[in-house]
């Protein structure tokens, strides 16, 4: 039976996206050194920073966790200070980077039902001008809410401060501009909305600022300077590279070219979480989050009321149907999530919706 994954990742994805795993590949061979150099500046248009105008793509090899840390013990200096924005786990994950490698850092916290303040960012960075980095998550996967990065990307700008965004599962499903929004380091992975299979993150980078951390990292493997360098220098990996995760990455990216790029593909999941939002309230579902502050990657619902609701016998039951759904994490209520990503289609969420009302009933 083949199973829709209504997760944040890994995702459902397509059968030519698989394919393209099928041939073995050389890490020095031709094609797969060509792909690397497609996805890096493909990554980059996305993001509508070409290379010209001073941007970097770095790739990572492992989840997009290693690429936000990478970023993080790379890029913020012994002298410097970050202010990490915090409003769920993910926030709480680079303050725990933060510990680990012993960064003079602040962290400014938020309920995870709220979104990160701008107004507050900008209070805090009035009052304590030794900040130098500010980092903040885009999409909240906690809870699905999405944060104002554009607006604190202002806010840093006005007060000269660099500014990394964990868009780890938006980037692909929403437009994002990282010089508009003032973004000096955007990291996301390749298994979230560009619809490619787990293997490598990737940081797109402000060379002016990716110079910087030259001899800087705290780390061998997830020294962003030195794995930029040895991509730049012969297109090689530093170590053992990802290499049928980036053939399929290369596959996903001319697919979402093909849909319509990244507007064409928020549409379609925006179509999604408006079939799964309607047809969970029919059920009696509620959501955890306001609409106004609730993203279209992925949705929290409370459990229902009814006092024998156990959420492994749904789960499972959901799952032996061929639909696979994600357990909660919220700290002060019970949830579980539904993501509206990746390879799923109006037809798939309704078939959802239809076998979460047969469990119920």
């Amino acid at each position: 039976m083949k199973k829709l994954l209504f997760t944040p990742g890994p995702l459902t994805t397509s059968r030519t996206v698989k394919e393209a795993m099928l041939e073995d590949v050389g890490s020095r061979d031709h094609s797969f050194v060509e792909a690397v150099k497609n996805v890096r500046n493909g990554l980059l248009r996305l993001a509508h920073v070409p290379k010209e105008e001073g941007y970097e793509c770095v790739i990572i090899q492992g989840s997009g966790t290693f690429g936000v840390e990478s970023v993080v013990s790379s890029v913020v200096g012994k002298n410097d200070h970050l202010l990490i924005l915090a409003n769920g786990a993910y926030g709480e994950r680079i303050v725990k980077m933060a510990n680990i490698h012993q960064l003079n850092h602040s962290v400014v916290r938020f309920e995870e039902d709220e979104i990160v303040s701008p107004e507050a960012a900008e209070k805090f960075l009035q009052s304590n001008p030794k900040t130098t980095h500010v980092a903040c998550i885009h999409s909240e996967t906690t809870t699905g809410l999405f944060n104002p990065v554009k607006e604190i990307g202002a806010i840093c700008k006005k007060f000269s401060k660099v500014f990394i965004v964990d868009a780890m599962s938006s980037f692909g499903g929403v437009e994002m501009d990282m010089k508009e929004m003032n973004i000096d380091f955007l990291v996301s992975s390749s298994n979230k909305c560009i619809e490619g299979v787990p293997g490598f993150s990737f940081a797109l980078c402000k060379k002016a600022e990716l110079a910087k951390a030259k001899g800087q990292a705290r780390s061998l493997s997830l020294d962003l300077y030195d794995q930029w360098n040895g991509l730049e220098t012969n297109g090689q990996f530093r170590f053992t590279p990802p290499t049928l995760s980036i053939m399929a990455f290369q596959q996903a990216m001319k697919e979402l070219e093909e849909e319509g790029g990244i507007k064409a593909r928020r549409q379609r999941y925006q179509s999604n979480k408006k079939i799964l939002d309607e047809g969970m309230a029919a059920l009696g579902f509620k959501q955890y989050l306001r609409s106004e502050i609730q993203g279209h990657i992925i949705t929290s619902f409370l459990y229902p009321d009814k006092r024998n609701f156990n959420f492994s016998d749904f789960y499972n039951a959901l799952n032996e149907k061929g639909f696979v759904i994600y357990p909660g994490k919220l700290s002060k209520a019970d949830a579980f999530r539904i993501g509206n990503i990746g390879q799923i289609f109006p037809d798939d969420v309704k078939a959802l919706i239809a076998a979460i009302k047969e469990y119920l009933q």
